[in-house]
């Protein structure tokens, strides 16, 4: 199930990088320029986390944050604001924020941090879904792929993408198969973005590959495959 997040910024630009960028890694998202149209979003949508700006044109992203909290609301809610004084993050906190990240910021980091407090918020009553194959594994719960000893974290699209190679192994899939699968209904994005991710998974999973782990081949005319270089392999 993808994820939702609402993002609460009344700056059209930014909410844009972050709706561009967090669509482009998975997730399903929703806007709100205003204190009203957050709650009405924050209670119609169910989002898993807030992404919430303090400086709103009818009020305050406090005003926001209080309101979810007082009425029970379970997910994530980062504050993305340019206050940066110790008292603005203490307040913030104080109302029940998760984390506070001061403007301007790096989209990776605000990226990392979401994805840690999603992970911490369903740790505690959300079964594993773990794939195997030969000595791979990946934990699609808490994101994580290992080989022997060695491990790395992968983003939400990499892990999604992962899944899907190792539910495959040994079988190329095509560029189109895997953005109809996986990017399907996201509209700005072309069939380059499935090359995108490739690489970053290639970088993500290099370390194995000097173990002797399985690496992504291109197979030419006919798309993306694990190989598992030899190993036994079940999934």
């Amino acid at each position: 199930m993808t994820t939702r997040v609402l993002i609460v910024e009344d700056d059209i630009d930014i909410r844009g990088i972050l709706a561009r960028g967090l669509e482009a890694e998975g997730f399903s998202v929703g806007v709100a320029g205003r204190v009203e149209d957050a709650l009405s979003a924050a209670r119609d949508d169910a989002p898993e986390a807030v992404v919430l700006d303090i400086t709103l044109p009818d009020g305050s992203g406090h005003d926001v944050c209080r309101s979810l909290r007082e009425g029970g609301y379970p997910g994530a809610i980062l504050f993305l604001s340019a206050r940066d004084e110790v008292r603005d993050r203490a307040e913030g906190l104080a109302l029940g924020a998760d984390d506070y990240i001061v403007k301007p910021f790096v989209f990776d980091e605000l990226l990392a941090r979401l994805q840690t407090h999603l992970l911490r918020r369903r740790a505690a009553d959300t079964p594993r879904t773990v794939f195997t194959a030969g000595r791979l594994t990946l934990d699609t719960t808490i994101r994580q792929v290992s080989f022997g000893d060695a491990s790395a974290r992968l983003t939400p699209r990499e892990a999604e993408l992962l899944a899907l190679l190792m539910q495959e192994v040994n079988r190329p899939i095509s560029r189109g198969e895997i953005f109809d699968r996986l990017w399907a209904g996201q509209g700005g994005l072309s069939l380059n973005v499935v090359d995108v991710y490739v690489g970053y998974l290639r970088s993500k999973l290099s370390d194995f590959v000097r173990l002797g782990g399985p690496i992504i081949v291109t197979v030419r005319g006919k798309g993306f495959m694990l190989d598992l270089r030899g190993q036994d392999f079940r999934h």
